[in-house]
């Protein structure tokens, strides 16, 4: 063994090494939410976004725990209701795409949620069992 202890050398400018690399990552994540559009805020969005709460609520959500779907039956009924607002209020207002888009909408989600009230009224009167041994899924009404 010899008695010269080995020198450790520290590169002297780490530290701006460290804030150069922590500088860059940042930038990149700066872009990576500016690269991220919305889409544009026009009426098909707006008949889009209250469409889909409807859908979430009339099933489309699978529970966390595996045993069904969560149904949301006044969420969706309120989510319709108001696409028949806007329907109301702007008629005499749309090109006939977006009029026939809105009435087609409306006309499908009130069908699915009579089917989904159905189901749901079965199923808490026992006629409908999420299957045997319950081991099936089955609706979950929060």
């Amino acid at each position: 063994m010899s008695d010269e202890t080995p020198e450790i050398q520290v590169d002297s400018d780490w530290k701006e090494e460290a804030k150069a690399e922590k500088e860059k990552l940042a930038s990149k994540e700066g872009e990576a939410i500016s690269d991220r559009a919305l889409p544009p805020a026009d009426f098909k969005g707006l008949i889009g976004l209250l469409a889909s709460q409807a859908i979430m609520g009339l099933g489309a959500m699978p529970d966390p725990s595996g045993r069904g779907v969560v149904v949301d039956l006044d969420g969706a009924r309120f989510a319709i209701d108001l696409l028949a607002v806007i329907q109301d209020k702007t008629k005499g207002n749309l090109d006939d795409e977006e009029d026939k888009e809105l009435e087609t909408l409306i006309v499908e989600l009130r069908s699915r949620y009579v089917q989904v009230a159905e189901l749901v009224s079965q199923q808490q009167a026992g006629s409908v069992t999420p299957g045997a041994g319950g081991d099936a899924p089955g609706i979950i009404t929060p």
